[in-house]
């Protein structure tokens, strides 16, 4: 549950993406005082990522929105050859969630976060899965574990929270319609900056907006890949990763 202080100050794992974009701005409006934090992992996809959301945080800029920490936690030691890091055979828009998985990503990215906040005095730390997330490290068992580990570890009352854990990607949707979601990033394959159009996430970002019946203002390189994506089922109204 979120805390009913006001101005109380709420850490945020930020991506840029539609989901963590929407929750600052969402805690923004609930008159909260929001430290965004972004964790540079080593993906190819990172700098496109980063430059977005800081563009997204300046767009919402004001006195409860502080400036974003940078963190960082390479994987390059970690993942080797994975597509993540080289670019190489990067899922498409036909793939299944299973394919965008990155092994042990939420546990590293958490652990960075929340310690920075147990040591700069910040009591909640907050995510943006959605409720079908069909990882085992986004299960209200992971994270109330992972809270019981870091607690024990520096005995400073951290709260893991995940305000979106029981709403679907179209409701996620409805409550950011009003927000500059144009200038959010959803894409594992950028070119220059571009959303490729072509990817799992593209194809994500792309029902995203249908299922609202807005329309997507994203530049995609390959633009006539959103015409030929069906129409999302219930199962594709949740994001795929943890931070989206």
């Amino acid at each position: 549950m979120i805390c009913n202080d006001r101005q109380s100050t709420i850490g945020v794992l930020a991506s840029g993406g539609l989901d963590s974009s929407i929750l600052v701005a969402h805690l923004l409006d609930l008159g909260r005082r929001v430290q965004p934090f972004y964790i540079r992992f080593g993906s190819t996809w990172q700098e496109a990522e980063s430059a977005s959301l800081r563009r997204f945080l300046a767009a919402m800029h004001g006195p409860l929105l502080q400036p974003l920490i940078v963190l960082e936690m390479p994987i390059a030691d970690l993942y080797g050859d994975h597509w993540s890091t080289t670019g190489r055979d990067v899922p498409s828009a036909e793939t299944p969630d299973e394919a965008v998985y990155l092994p042990g990503r939420n546990l590293l990215l958490i652990v960075k976060a929340a310690l920075w906040c147990q040591l700069n005095g910040i009591g909640q730390l907050a995510l943006a899965p959605l409720r079908s997330n069909p990882f085992a490290d986004a299960t209200p068992a992971f994270f109330a574990e992972f809270e019981a580990v870091l607690n024990r570890a520096e005995a400073t009352g951290l709260t893991l929270l995940r305000p979106f854990a029981e709403l679907s990607k179209r409701q996620v949707m409805q409550l950011g319609r009003a927000y500059p979601l144009h200038l959010t990033f959803s894409c594992i394959d950028p070119c220059g900056g571009t959303h490729c159009g072509a990817c799992n996430k593209c194809a994500e970002r792309q029902q995203a907006f249908r299922l609202i019946g807005e329309a997507d203002q994203t530049q995609y390189r390959c633009q006539s890949s959103s015409s030929s994506l069906p129409s999302p089922s219930p199962s594709e109204q949740s994001s795929r990763t943890m931070i989206a």
